[in-house]
């Protein structure tokens, strides 16, 4: 058996110097509590340990944690090239701010001009129809035509609006209005030329054509969006994620208006251990879409204050976390929810005050001595 000498040779430092202050206290492991540590003044500056002050989190908010400014999915819109064509001119340029029908390019399409004309023939073939089934109601009030003939003329009737009513359709589609193809309608003046509009008011955020270039139908010309309110993307580390909570409020760095989280999400993302979390808000035109910036969250919690600690003094366990606040002959070992952490600081929620002393350096030795109580 090796002799006392050589196994505390063996011993880290913090566990020799955790045995020399309880043989100074003359305390057996027996009698002491299994949270605290007794310690009188001298001996915590023996040991290193040093003390501050928790710091109320301001309005009760994580760290700043980083974020991008994106623009929200049903808030993007892209317009498409009606029908085949080629670009003549551009109306608007990246940036700019459009109203409702304003126009944003030209397209010169062969296209177009047959469905201006098959609309046309198709009206042209309902008067046709219209007639014929006047003519055959007559004949057949005078018992001159049987009733399958006045029928067949309904039928081709019917047939021939619903053609009508679908082209009018396709001209829709294409970006023709309502008093645009009752001109066509009154003055069958068909034009190659197709102007695309505006479906609501928006911001140029993309174009995709340029003059001159020829585009198949669907093809991306434009893309538009809302820019208020935006979404503020953030991810938080899967350890702090039990502090958020939908509804919670958040705060841009530098930005006057803040937002709320409308989404945690329910996943982690594997390669970085973090989870999404989303908040829309207001935008008056000083964010941008892309931007990074650092966003701070509120906590919703049952009134517990928040308070922000130096890393160094908080103490892990597994899952269970706690810190060492000093009380009259040494320190308690107190537990506490983690709120949000970085590389320099937690916050905190616990039975502390801005009172208290929170030990930061010496943790290695407050653990040692905690260590040989338990035994």
């Amino acid at each position: 058996m090796p002799t006392p000498f050589r196994v505390a040779c063996y011993l880290p430092r913090a566990l020799i110097a955790s045995a020399l202050v309880l043989l100074a206290l003359g305390t057996s492991p027996a009698r002491a509590v299994a949270e605290d540590v007794k310690l009188t003044a001298e001996q915590a500056r023996n040991l290193g340990i040093r003390v501050t002050h928790p710091v109320p989190s301001p309005t009760d908010k994580t760290l700043p944690y980083p974020a991008q400014i994106v623009i929200p999915t049903p808030q993007l819109w892209v317009v498409s090239a009606p029908v085949a064509g080629m670009v003549t001119n551009l109306a608007v340029g990246r940036g700019d701010r459009v109203t409702t029908g304003q126009p944003l390019l030209t397209l010169d399409s062969p296209s177009f001009v047959s469905l201006q004309r098959e609309y046309l023939h198709a009206l042209a073939q309902e008067v046709l129809a219209a007639q014929q089934l006047k003519r055959n109601a007559d004949l057949f009030d005078g018992k001159a035509v049987p009733q399958r003939v006045l029928e067949s003329s309904q039928a081709e009737a019917r047939q021939a609006s619903i053609v009508v009513a679908e082209r009018r359709q396709m001209l829709h589609l294409s970006g023709l209005s309502d008093d645009a193809i009752a001109r066509l309608t009154n003055e069958a003046a068909i034009s190659a030329t197709l102007t695309v509009n505006a479906p609501q008011a928006a911001s140029v955020v993309e174009i995709a054509v340029s003059p001159g270039q020829r585009m198949e139908q669907s093809a991306p010309l434009v893309k538009l969006a809302r820019l208020s309110p935006l979404w503020v993307e953030i991810a938080i580390p899967a350890t702090n994620i039990g502090a958020i909570k939908i509804g919670a409020k958040v705060e841009i760095d530098g930005y006057p208006t803040p937002g709320r989280v409308i989404l945690v999400s329910e996943t982690t993302d594997a390669a970085t251990q973090t989870i999404l979390v989303r908040a829309e808000i207001p935008n008056n035109g000083e964010l941008h879409s892309g931007q990074t910036a650092a966003a701070r969250i509120g906590f919703i919690s049952a009134g517990e204050s928040a308070w922000e600690i130096p890393y160094s003094g908080l103490v892990r366990r597994g899952e269970q976390t706690s810190i060492f606040v000093a009380i009259e002959g040494g320190f308690r070992q107190v537990p506490v929810t983690l709120l949000a952490e970085d590389q320099d600081h937690v916050v905190v929620s616990g039975p502390i005050t801005e009172r208290n002393d929170v030990a930061v350096g010496g943790i290695s030795a407050l653990r040692g001595i905690l260590l040989r109580l338990g035994q």
